[in-house]
């Protein structure tokens, strides 16, 4: 790789640089963060009034680890219930301009740290999901899949508002990777070998400071690393082209 060669704070600058790289390049991949679906409603995490900004009882961090969940359920699902499952939430301009690349040919991949669906509901469908999905919550009796809307209805939830399987009473946990677990061996598979076999990945919307996400970048061997971020990133120096501006502007083309 180059290194970094191409900067822009301007999106329609942006706009035409990322056009001219996924009409000139053969296999390309798209690697997000919450940055993606800031557009949609969605907090991020680490920005001034995101999420890890706010006040709750417990630190955000705590709240959403494996210990915390086992340790305190009512007070974990009525976290995650309130603040990380949004279902009014739309596709962005980001979202669907993905989706029409992939379905021109033109994108290979996604792969997200956002468990929001979003790049589904906008149409694409080879997606990696390194942290899960609000929309599968799974029961760990008998393995039954629930909705994201069942969970915020709250219809299976006990007298201490922990969602019970109707069929078996089995606890049920939302799909999605909490502190302390690991991610799933088979996404991290799609996601490596997407990523490697790319010669253009665009990283966009995310902070790259959460492991072992970020660290999938060191399987990229293309010739053009894109960062698309409105703040910096600790991987800057290493990208060809580096845009600073609104991600849903930047996919405006």
């Amino acid at each position: 790789m180059l290194g970094q060669g191409w900067t822009t704070s301007d999106s329609d600058e942006a706009a035409e640089k990322l056009r001219d790289l996924f009409d000139t390049h053969e296999r390309s991949v798209f690697f997000g963060g919450a940055g993606v679906s800031t557009a949609s409603g969605i907090p991020d995490f680490r920005s001034a009034d995101g999420l890890y900004s706010q006040r709750f009882a417990y630190p955000p961090e705590t709240m959403l680890s494996h210990s915390f969940y086992e340790a305190h359920p009512a007070d974990f699902f009525a976290f995650y219930r309130e603040r990380m499952i949004a279902l009014d939430a739309q596709p962005n301009q980001c979202h669907r301009k993905l989706a029409e690349l992939e379905r021109s040919g033109k994108l290979d991949a996604v792969v997200t740290q956002n468990i929001d669906g979003l790049h589904q509901a906008a149409g694409s469908r080879c997606v990696w999901e390194l942290h899960g999905s609000v929309h599968r919550n799974i029961c760990q009796r008998c393995g039954t899949v629930y909705s994201a809307g069942q969970m915020v209805s709250r219809e299976l939830e006990d007298e201490e508002g922990i969602p019970r399987c109707p069929a078996c009473g089995g606890r049920i946990k939302p799909d999605v990777v909490l502190y302390e677990e690991p991610l799933d061996q088979d996404v991290i598979e799609g996601a490596v070998r997407a990523i490697a076999s790319a010669d253009v990945l665009v990283v966009g919307g995310t902070s790259l400071v959460v492991y072992p996400a970020a660290g999938l970048l060191q399987y990229f061997q293309g010739d053009t690393l894109v960062i698309v971020n409105r703040d910096p990133t600790p991987q800057d120096a290493r990208a060809d082209v580096l845009i600073s501006c609104d991600i849903a502007q930047a996919f405006a083309f």
